[in-house]
């Protein structure tokens, strides 16, 4: 996966500043060279430094003296189990199973696949993997066998970990079948499973192949981290939505380093100690980022969260936690909010809570619109600070950030934007042509070369596609594929995919600015906009809307108003087509609406059903209304 380096230094004004966070890394080798490229041209961040990732999450934090404090804490109320986890205990465990692993001739470089709920086991199999330089490859738990099968064929692990079943809120699903299914459809074989029985279901084992986590786990002994270089692969994750053959990001140990703690001190404001928590998932980039590596490298206490933000039990569910645990900072998609808001639109349960020690809110995952982030910050009386980032980049490129180092004081939020560019991320408005825009004007989101560390270094044995997908379309640019403008105040504002944009009889319009207005409207709960065929004008916007509960006004009188204020607040040209309320939008497990599959439903088009969808229940509701 590595290409042999070259050690010329790009001039770059960032060096000197990431030399100094670097510095900041209990490294086993500090780096002397700080930005190199390989022989494809891509960015090395660190290259000759060493470290291991484990070590510096768990046993650095042991020797520190904060061996007793808790690092992880799982909350269940899926399953009514609760569990906490101090640093001297995770690093045990994780320590233990990383001699697992080597005991089925793991080595450095080989891949671990992991299908897993959320539960400890499996961050501490990502952990153990980093221990001893194996590269994991974490697959959301539940995933259908088919598209199981191909990431089994395109990261060809040595190992497949799993667990008996996962839950999503009265509904169990048994995940052996589901990984027997998908060894059988795939061509890479694996050499051995190692499964995690949960109590409430057994899962039937293959005695050639199969065995037992616990029974592995007790005959196994600590074992000490390796030193593995900066440029060594840490993980292989595939992006959400892929068809086809996925598209592995592959990131590197010590840029990912690096980057996880700069960001939760200056993006996050964490210090030692303090509560973080993202309610997200392991099989998502924030839950990398997030729950596992950035807290823990930080020297914070993380929570592993097995359950949602309405209906396990209520709509207050995230204010208990909240409250039981203490959370500083909460970090979620506008979508859990949204649903929140639908459920509770007065925020009367999170009356309940004492959310003292709760002191900001970050959103991420899709645009946070400006009607839920002025409801979350009336009701929590918080700063809400919305932040951009992606799969391939790991870490924020855009953010509202601290005015100093201490953390202080925050730099003033903007609905509808998402801050203003992290250092290192030199972020441009392009047009077609790849010219920079000036302020105000929307194009291409842009982020000139080089990335900063933390990002992608490649895609998995596709160093083509890799330079066809992100940087081939402007030379010297990384293309996020969003669209968006930059104010003169110097606020990104990020209004969606750049295939959002509709053309409406020559007229080009963001579909995020209608559901702006939409979503402005005090009824709606969300919404989304998408751009269908039309003979005459090439494309018309038709809206989709879910209402909040208690809202008493009819669906005509709703409709009627809901597009006149479209017409009024965007122009006539904007209007809608069709405008319907449904009780529930299509999403991936992340949270993003499926825009594209509903667009594909309504033009009459093949659906392409993600392999990510939350609830594919929803799509068979929809079809009457969209067919």
């Amino acid at each position: 996966m590595n290409s042999t380096k070259k050690q010329n230094t790009p001039i770059n004004s960032n060096i000197e500043h990431w030399e100094k966070q670097a510095n900041l890394v209990s490294w086993y080798k500090s780096p002397k060279t700080i930005l190199s490229t390989n022989d494809s041209g891509w960015t090395d961040w660190f290259f000759d430094g060493e470290l291991n990732t484990s070590y510096l999450a768990l046993d650095y934090h042991v020797e520190q003296g904060r061996g007793e404090q808790i690092a992880l804490m799982y909350d269940s109320p899926v399953t009514q189990t609760k569990q906490t986890f101090t640093y001297f205990e995770l690093t045990e465990l994780v320590a233990k199973f990383a001699d697992v692993l080597q005991k089925q001739q793991v080595v450095k470089g080989d891949r671990v696949l992991i299908y897993m709920p959320m539960i400890p086991q499996a961050a501490i199999a990502m952990l153990a993997c980093a221990r001893i330089g194996a590269v994991h490859s974490v697959v959301f738990g539940g995933f259908a066998a088919k598209e199981l099968a191909v990431r089994i064929d395109d990261a060809r692990p040595k190992v497949i970990v799993s667990a008996s079943f996962g839950i999503e809120i009265e509904k169990i699903i048994p995940y052996k079948p589901l990984l027997d299914n998908a060894i059988e459809l795939a061509n890479h074989q694996p050499s051995s499973c190692i499964v995690y029985q949960r109590e409430q279901l057994s899962a039937k084992m293959n005695s050639n192949r199969d065995h037992n986590w616990q029974i592995l786990m007790d005959m196994a002994k600590p074992i000490a981290p390796v030193s593995l270089k900066s440029s060594d692969p840490l993980y292989i994750l595939y992006t959400s939505g892929t068809t086809g053959k996925p598209k592995g990001v592959v990131r590197d140990n010590g840029g990912h380093a690096v980057a996880m703690l700069y960001s939760m001190k200056n993006i996050y404001g964490m210090q030692a100690g303090d509560t973080f928590w993202a309610a997200s998932d392991v099989g998502w980039v924030v839950g990398h980022s997030y729950i596992v590596y950035a807290p823990l490298m930080a020297g914070c206490s993380t929570i592993l969260y097995e359950g949602k933000p309405i209906r396990t039990p209520d709509a207050g569910a995230f204010w208990r936690v909240c409250e039981e645990y203490k959370v500083n900072a909460l970090f979620s998609a506008p979508s859990a909010f949204r649903a929140i808001a639908k459920e509770d639109p007065n925020g009367a349960l999170m009356n309940d809570y004492d959310l003292s020690h709760l002191q900001r809110l970050y959103l991420a995952g899709e645009r946070l619109d400006p009607a839920t982030y002025h409801w979350l910050k009336d009701k929590t009386q918080r700063p809400v600070i919305d932040h951009w980032w992606q799969t391939e980049t790991g870490w924020a490129i855009a953010s509202t950030p601290f005015t100093d180092e201490n953390c202080n004081k925050l730099i003033p939020t903007k609905a509808g934007s998402a801050g203003f560019p992290v250092p290192g991320f030199n972020v441009e408005i392009l047009d077609e042509y790849g010219k920079a825009l000036p302020a105000n004007q929307q194009g291409t989101v842009a982020i000139k070369l080089p990335m900063p560390p933390g990002c992608l270094t490649t895609i998995y044995q596709d160093e083509q596609r890799f330079k066809s997908s992100y940087l081939s379309t402007h030379p010297g640019y990384y293309v996020t594929g969003d669209g968006g403008y930059i104010d003169d105040a110097g606020y990104l504002f990020i209004m969606g995919r750049t295939d959002d944009v509709i053309n409406v009889a020559g007229h080009r319009l963001s579909t995020g600015e209608m559901e702006e207005t939409l979503s402005s409207h005090s009824a709606v709960a969300e919404c989304a906009v998408i751009g269908i065929h039309c003979a005459l004008k090439g494309q018309v916007p038709f809206g989709l809307v879910v209402i909040k509960n208690g809202v008493n006004e009819s669906d005509q009188i709703l409709i009627s108003s809901l597009k006149n204020k479209v017409r009024e607040d965007i122009g006539a040209i904007a209007s809608l087509k069709d405008l319907i309320i449904v009780e529930r939008l299509p999403k991936t497990r992340s949270g993003k609406i499926l825009r594209k599959t509903l667009r594909q439903m309504i033009d009459g088009q093949d659906v392409d059903i993600p392999s990510t969808i939350e609830d594919s229940q929803v799509l068979t509701e929809l079809s009457p209304k969209l067919t």
